[in-house]
């Protein structure tokens, strides 16, 4: 007994040609595909970078608001700020004090930092490798040009600069190639973050930046 449907339907296999072909176009698209995707990739991670440096900011807007408009490196630690902890570089208890503001710590790693690796709390395994970002020591909340916070992979005459309480001084600092290809992302005090190439002049104007001190985990 033979069955058949409605509609009477050829079924033929692919010839080698049409196999040839079909994988010939594959091949083709991804390598079309790769070198996009491959771009696209660290364009993500940046923006991602932005992204946590800005929710980082306002959360600092959030905490000053609540303690006469100063940040925790201006608030003894008496008084729930971080400004005694700061003046030895001590960057986690900064970011302690502002737990009930952040969200999560997630947001304190740079996608693109392969160095450093995300906490689930503030408390249990929160180290400085669970911090991406400097702190800017004299930041305040009145003047916009003051540096937050931002990428902590930074350089000075080719050097990395090491943990601890850096001054800028007259020096340019920039950034290392891993994260951001030689550039850093920078939150400023009027809730802005930005792509820049080196930290010690302001990216719009070229006046000098204020922060003068920077806290590297």
């Amino acid at each position: 007994m033979k069955l058949q449907g409605s509609h009477n339907q050829s079924i033929r296999a692919m010839t080698l040609t049409e196999v040839i072909v079909a994988v010939f176009v594959v091949l083709l698209l991804a390598a079309i595909l790769l070198p996009v995707l491959a771009y696209l990739k660290p364009k993500s991670s940046r923006i991602g970078c932005m992204q946590n440096l800005q929710e980082v900011g306002l959360d600092y807007k959030i905490w000053s608001g609540d303690n006469n408009d100063k940040y925790p490196a201006q608030v003894s630690a008496t008084n729930g700020g971080a400004m005694e902890w700061m003046a030895t570089g001590n960057v986690l208890a900064l970011y302690q004090c502002m737990s009930n503001e952040l969200s999560t710590p997630r947001i304190l790693v740079c996608p693109n930092d392969a160095g450093h690796h995300p906490a689930t709390n503030f408390l249990v395994g929160f180290t400085a490798k669970s911090i991406s970002y400097f702190a800017g020591l004299d930041a305040n909340d009145h003047d916009p040009q003051n540096a937050l916070t931002g990428d902590a992979n930074l350089t000075v005459n080719g050097q990395p600069v090491p943990s601890g309480v850096v001054n800028l001084g007259t020096n340019i600092f920039t950034w290392t190639k891993d994260r951001h290809q030689f550039g850093g992302n920078v939150a400023l005090s009027d809730g802005s973050a930005a792509n820049i190439r080196q930290i010690g002049f302001y990216p719009a104007t070229g006046a000098a930046i204020e922060t003068n001190r920077l806290a590297i985990p």
